[in-house]
């Protein structure tokens, strides 16, 4: 009978080898013991990534508001309060005010009532859009289809500053006695008969705007249209540059000189 030899340094090679395999055995076991812990843990990661995406979302659909003001132009209207969906923009507001932008939420159909500051009788309820982001000016005039009747308009307000060395101006002529007028804004050192209209046969209800030209000191003249006889004569307007307004043309009630009254209010840019 015949055997091989095999000496202890190849038998302690042979049992090495065995136990490498028998650990390897093993090291394949410890995935699957912790393959639950890891799944858990792989959840909660989810979840939380889950969570902010539907934060960021969130962030996303976020509307900006509106910034609105009242015009009141209405000669028969008791002093008014005005409020867009149940928020007040305005109180105890009279003839001729222009109120400053109140900031509301967008709506493409917003609640709109005026009341009367007194009492709280409703004079005239609408709606309208108010853009995201946008300015809007809520104005109030008389309709004249009856003693107290009234119209409220939305007006879309210019936000954007003028170009540089510009002012842009917008007119609303609600001055029925005086009727159709011509706008000059006569620059220092200037006759009013050497100056050409801004704006020519505006009339009654209408609005011009917003019209650009060159920054300079200036006076502001209505006349009736074809004339040169002045209903009203502004103090001189410094102007800049960038300047955007919206200037209010109504029949004073009081007094015939001057016959016109005048409210101007800044839009964007430089503050009057």
């Amino acid at each position: 009978m015949s055997g091989r030899f095999v000496t202890h340094a190849k038998m302690r090679a042979m049992r090495t080898s065995e136990n490498r395999r028998k650990g390897s055995s093993r090291q394949f076991t410890l995935p699957r013991q912790l393959a639950l812990p890891r799944l858990a843990i792989a959840v909660v990661v989810c979840s939380a990534l889950a969570f902010g995406i539907s934060a960021c979302e969130k962030v996303a659909t976020y509307t900006q508001p509106s910034l609105v003001r009242f015009i009141d132009a209405s000669y028969i209207a008791p002093a008014a309060n005005v409020l867009v969906e149940g928020q007040l923009l305005a109180a105890n507001a009279g003839q001729g005010t222009i109120t400053p932008y109140g900031t509301v939420p967008a709506n493409i159909a917003a609640l709109i009532q005026v009341t009367a500051a007194t009492g709280g009788a409703a004079l005239v309820t609408t709606n309208g859009t108010l853009l995201p982001g946008h300015q809007h000016s809520v104005f109030l005039t008389d309709n004249g289809a009856a003693p107290n009747s009234y119209t409220v308009t939305i007006l879309e307000d210019q936000q954007v500053q003028a170009a540089s060395s510009l002012s842009a101006f917008r007119f609303l002529n609600q001055a029925p006695k005086t009727g159709a007028v011509d706008i000059y804004m006569v620059p220092a050192g200037v006759t009013l008969a050497n100056a050409i209209p801004l704006v020519t046969d505006l009339p009654v209800g209408g609005t011009a705007g917003y019209i650009s030209f060159t920054s300079q000191a200036v006076t502001m003249v209505v006349t009736p249209t074809g004339l040169t006889k002045p209903q009203y004569t502004s103090t001189p307007i410094t102007l800049i540059g960038g300047e955007v307004r919206t200037v209010l043309i109504m029949d004073t009630q009081l007094t015939s000189n001057p016959p016109v009254q005048v409210s101007m209010a800044d839009d964007a840019g430089p503050a009057n």
